[in-house]
C-alpha cells in the first residue's frame, strides 16, 4: 500500500497559532489566569502551562481539553491535541 499525499500531516501555522492562544489568554487573565505556549510538535500536539488562577484550579484540565483543545483545533489547522506542561 501506499500513502496518498494528502495522508500526510498539516503543519501547524506557529504565528496563527499564537494568535489564537493571545485571543483565548484574554479571557482567562479577566479571571485572574493565564496560559503560556511551551511547545507544539511535528504530530500537532500543543503543550500549554495553566498560569495565574488557572494553575490551581480544580476546572483547568477541563477548560484545557474541552476549552482550549476544541478552540485550537476548529482554528489552527493542524493541531491534533492539547496537553498540559508537566514540570
Amino acid at each position: 500500500m501506499h500513502m496518498a499525499e494528502n495522508d500526510q500531516k498539516t503543519p501547524v501555522n506557529r504565528d496563527l497559532l499564537e494568535a489564537t492562544i493571545n485571543i483565548i489568554r484574554q479571557s482567562l487573565q479577566a479571571d485572574g489566569g493565564d496560559v503560556a505556549l511551551i511547545d507544539c510538535d511535528d504530530e500537532g500536539v500543543v503543550t500549554l502551562e495553566m498560569q495565574g488562577a488557572c494553575a490551581g484550579c480544580p476546572l483547568s484540565a477541563y477548560d484545557m481539553s474541552e476549552g482550549i483543545e476544541r478552540i485550537l483545533r476548529e482554528h489552527v489547522p493542524g493541531v491534533t491535541r492539547v496537553q498540559p506542561a508537566i514540570f
